[in-house]
């Protein structure tokens, strides 16, 4: 059920999630389905039901945004140091991001978190290794409705993973040619129910509850129970350090403050957003904000590197539509350095994308200065379209590794991030760069991605997981160092990127601080 502020102040939570994202769906449905009195917090609107309506990073009005349950405002992004506003693809709404995101939930690599012979841990290892997590692993899978094929490179198996619908005539054909190439492609793993009406709406917002997603596999569920209650439009301001060495929630709606009190709180805003939050809460106690004694929260920001390229399968493939099922590992590891998983991405490039990337090339050369030249970019695009029929587009995810300076910043309500794209990580691009290629040989492709580009929808780890206060924001268990009712669930705990989707394990990880919540009572 929705809350009116004035209802809240006054009730003890036994839980106040702060976000409604993938992390704190997940965690306030487990708390929830186990009898915990939750509250849900979420400075973005309720939304309706019915909306399909696809993130437009075009659209830059604040109050249509917030309405659309986009992220309102711009975010002043320093990257290689050049100041730059953009509006990144995240959600503030019942939901966050994942209600639009494509629902492409895949498990990490064992070395993602465990230091192995062959295959070392950049950070040495997560605090909380692969066999520990495996069967939240497993949890999530069954929790979000997964379904794909295994990954035929990987010895672990995957239970909670339900078979996949048959590949359209287009996947299959590509397909086929990856394995010619020496390739291990596998249908992808989505997070979608096959209800009656289905529409694969992958990439939007879905008017059904068939894909899974924060909202429909996390906070949906929670209220259903009973136990869980949903304040929307209500901005958490700062946490409030409090004698017993706990916090309470001081939250703004509607031009009032007030304090709610919960004998846990889970923060789970983002990876951008909950720093800020600990940041913004700096007092007598905690001079630097709560959880910052060791100057860490905000720090190690990572993202990955997109590489995203244009297949063109020709106009024998069978294609009826966009191809979103294909995928393969082959370059995650190789040649000894850590890469990441080649994926499709759902969506075509024809006519107009062509020559949109053209322009593009040409702008950064000095064929820009030629007159009517980007005019003439219609004519190759035209030819290249017609010869060469409709475009796939694939993303290749390039693991980030974790570096101090790059972090967000506080600016009261404004998201401020400082972000340098490492030289070794500019070595990596080149190999990963390389080898796909090599991947996709006997087939035309174009890389749609010339400079560097950190996907801006998958940040993390700007508050990180580790064993000692001295090195890390929140321990092993997901509570943050020094403070004994303060947990957190999303991204930012992530000491590395990994090379895949970071949605299975926020949901998984937010499964296991759940349960480490519920036996602290």
């Amino acid at each position: 059920m929705t809350a009116r502020f004035t209802d809240i102040e006054d009730t003890r939570w036994d839980a106040i999630v702060i976000g409604t994202g993938i992390g704190g769906g997940v965690a306030g449905r487990a708390l929830a389905e186990a009898g915990m009195k939750v509250l849900f917090v979420e400075t973005g609107l309720p939304g309706f039901r019915a909306e399909e309506t696809p993130l437009d990073p075009g659209l830059a009005d604040p109050v249509a945004r917030r309405l659309r349950g986009f992220w309102p405002d711009p975010i002043r992004a320093r990257v290689n140091g050049r100041e730059q506003d953009l509006f990144a693809p995240l959600g503030a709404g019942v939901g966050g991001s994942s209600v639009f995101y494509a629902a492409t939930l895949e498990r990490p690599e064992r070395h993602d978190l465990d230091d192995l012979p062959g295959q070392p841990h950049p950070t040495g290892g997560w605090p909380v290794g692969f066999d520990e997590m495996r069967p939240w692993f497993d949890s999530a899978e069954q929790l979000f409705h997964i379904h794909g094929q295994p990954d035929p490179l990987c010895d672990t198996p995957s239970p909670g993973l339900s078979p996949p619908h048959p590949p359209s005539a287009g996947d299959a054909r590509i397909m086929e040619t990856l394995r010619a190439n020496g390739l291990h492609p596998y249908l992808l793993h989505s997070a979608l129910r096959r209800l009656p009406g289905c529409r694969d709406c992958l990439g939007h917002k879905c008017p059904m509850p068939c894909k899974m997603d924060g909202r429909s596999a996390g906070v949906e569920p929670a209220i259903a129970t009973g136990n869980a209650t949903l304040l929307t439009g209500c901005t958490v301001t700062r946490l409030i350090r409090q004698a017993d060495c706990g916090v309470t929630v001081e939250a703004r709606m509607a031009g009032e403050t007030r304090a709610i009190r919960a004998r846990q709180v889970v923060l789970a805003a983002g990876a951008l957003s909950s720093p800020r939050i600990l940041m913004a809460s700096a007092s007598e106690t905690d001079p630097d904000g709560i959880g910052n004694g060791a100057g860490l929260v905000g720090r190690n920001l990572m993202f990955h590197l997109n590489e995203i390229f244009a297949l063109w399968p020709g106009k024998a493939a069978g294609f009826a539509g966009p191809t979103k099922s294909v995928g393969f590992r082959d370059l995650y590891f190789a040649e000894g350095q850590r890469l990441g998983m080649v994926q499709a991405m759902g969506i075509d490039v024809g006519y107009g994308e062509i020559v949109h990337h053209l322009r593009q090339r040409v702008g950064r050369s000095w064929l820009r200065r030629v007159p009517g030249v980007l005019d003439a970019t219609r004519i190759p695009a035209a030819i290249g379209a017609k010869v060469m029929g409709t475009a796939k587009v694939f993303v290749g995810l390039l693991e980030d590794l974790p570096y101090a300076e790059n972090r967000v910043r506080t600016d009261g309500a404004a998201i401020r991030l400082d972000y340098h794209t490492a030289p070794e990580l500019l070595a990596r691009r080149k190999a990963f760069r390389r080898l796909i290629r090599r991947a996709f040989r006997g087939t035309r492709t174009a890389f749609l991605t010339q400079e560097p580009e950190p996907n801006f929808g998958h940040p993390c780890g700007t508050l990180r997981m580790g064993v000692e206060a001295s090195d890390s924001v929140v321990n092993a268990a997901g509570r943050v160092h020094g403070v004994t009712n303060l947990w957190v669930t999303d991204a930012s705990v992530f000491p590395t990127s990994m090379g895949v989707n970071p949605s299975l394990t926020i949901a998984a990880n937010a499964l296991r601080v759940a349960e480490q919540i519920k036996e602290a009572g």
